[in-house]
């Protein structure tokens, strides 16, 4: 398994909201590179292709508390109950060709040597196979994305498409990956 440290839930300032959030549109477009060694990887080698990512809003301080909250109290579960209840989704996240992914959270930051930090979450759709036989990716109901952006609007990433989070000693958040190593996000565009 792979461990992350994200931070963003729990500290660094957020880049202001506009009054009318419902406006902010903003596309991200990515490389993606998966070199896992999941079974399913290893069937076909390394697998890439290109991610796409619509902001439609960001998530609001009042919808972070809760989540930091839930985790807090009540872990990974309490945590993907209360992620679950957020029906204005943030965006979605989709590959070309496909219907996507909702995302129920959107987070942005200011990194200290300027650009940003954005970081997505959501519930992962688990489907009737994975539901009724229970493997061990059951126990990562999450999909994850950490991605930082410079001034023009360029960066790089991650993307943890099966992850469980976990409440650290520390106040930080640790997300670890069914994977054994994130999804990797290159080339990463932004259009606002």
């Amino acid at each position: 398994m792979q461990r992350t440290i994200i931070v963003a839930l729990a500290l660094g300032s957020a880049l202001p909201v506009p009054s009318n959030a419902a406006d902010v549109v903003e596309r991200l477009t990515a490389f993606a590179v998966d070199m896992s060694t999941t079974p399913d990887a290893r069937r076909g080698g390394a697998r890439s292709g290109t991610v796409n990512i619509a902001i439609e809003r960001w998530s609001t301080e009042e919808e972070r508390k809760r989540l930091v909250g839930a985790l807090k109290e009540g872990g990974p579960d309490l945590l993907l109950k209360q992620l679950q209840k957020i029906d204005d989704p943030a965006g979605q996240v989709y590959t070309p060709g496909n219907i996507g992914t909702p995302l129920r959270f959107a987070w942005q930051s200011a990194l200290p040597e300027g650009g940003r930090r954005i970081v997505v979450a959501t519930d992962r759709r688990i489907g009737f196979f994975e539901a009724t036989n229970r493997p061990r990716t059951i126990d990562y109901p999450f999909l994850v994305m950490d991605i930082r952006m410079n001034a023009e609007g360029k960066g790089e990433g991650k993307l943890i498409p099966l992850a469980r989070i976990e409440a650290g000693e520390d106040g930080t958040f640790e997300v670890e990956g069914y994977a054994s190593e994130p999804v990797r996000l290159a080339e990463v565009r932004s259009e606002k």
